[in-house]
C-alpha cells in the first residue's frame, strides 16, 4: 500500500488497523459502506431520493486518514502533485460542475477502491500516466 503516492508507512498500517482482513469484503461497495462513504437512500412507494450525504455509518477513523491521505495526494506541491491519478480525478470531478466538498468526497471512494485493488491483488500501485 506504501506504492500508493501519498501513503507511508503510518497512514498504510492505520488503514490496515481499520480495515481488517480484506477477505471480509467481497466487493469495494461493502468497503466503502463500511467506511461510511456511501450514500444516504431515502425511498417510499415509488419515490427514491438521493440525500447527496454520506452515510458515516463505518469507521470514522478510516474516514480521517482518507480525508488527511487525499489532501496530501490532491495537493500542488513544488515538484507537482503528490498523486497524478487522485488530482487527475478530482479536477476532473470539477470540471463536470461538482462542488469542492462532493468532488473530494468522490476521491476519497476513489482511493478506497485503489487500495481494495491492491489489496485483494497482492499487487503494488503503478501510475497509468
Amino acid at each position: 500500500m506504501t506504492s500508493i503516492p501519498g501513503i507511508g508507512e503510518v497512514i498504510a498500517l492505520i488503514i490496515l488497523s481499520e480495515i481488517g482482513d480484506i477477505s471480509r469484503f467481497p466487493s469495494k461497495k461493502q468497503l466503502t459502506a463500511f467506511a461510511g462513504l456511501d450514500t444516504l437512500v431515502f425511498q417510499s412507494g415509488k419515490y427514491l431520493a438521493r440525500s447527496g450525504k454520506i452515510s458515516k455509518r463505518g469507521t470514522p477513523y478510516l474516514r480521517k486518514v482518507l480525508y488527511m491521505t487525499v489532501t496530501a495526494g490532491i495537493s500542488n506541491q513544488s515538484t507537482g502533485t503528490s498523486n497524478k491519478v487522485l488530482r487527475d480525478f478530482y479536477d476532473h470531478l470539477l470540471e463536470q460542475g461538482k462542488t469542492k466538498r462532493v468532488a473530494f468526497t468522490a476521491t476519497s471512494c476513489k482511493l478506497l477502491r485503489i487500495i481494495f485493488g491492491i489489496l485483494k491483488s497482492n499487487t503494488t500501485f503503478i501510475s497509468q500516466s
